[in-house]
């Protein structure tokens, strides 16, 4: 039981050193973050993009048989 205190008294130690080393740079700094992660547009599926509708509707219309009557 004493080593499972010892143990989780470690990792607590080491958490919070780890923390106070890396909020500080070299030089006085705050460390730099990396990019921020942003939005992407939504994508959407074919059949809600207008100009891939007009292209499927005038090749129909270029592969369909003249009305014979």
């Amino acid at each position: 039981m004493l080593f499972l205190v010892a143990f989780i008294g470690a990792v607590v130690v080491a958490v919070v050193l780890w923390k106070a080393m890396n909020s500080v740079r070299a030089d006085g700094q705050p460390p730099v973050e990396g990019p921020r992660r942003t939005t992407r547009p939504r994508v959407s599926g074919p059949d809600d993009d207008p100009e891939f509708l007009r292209r499927i509707n005038e090749k129909l219309r270029r592969e369909e048989p003249p009305p014979t009557s």
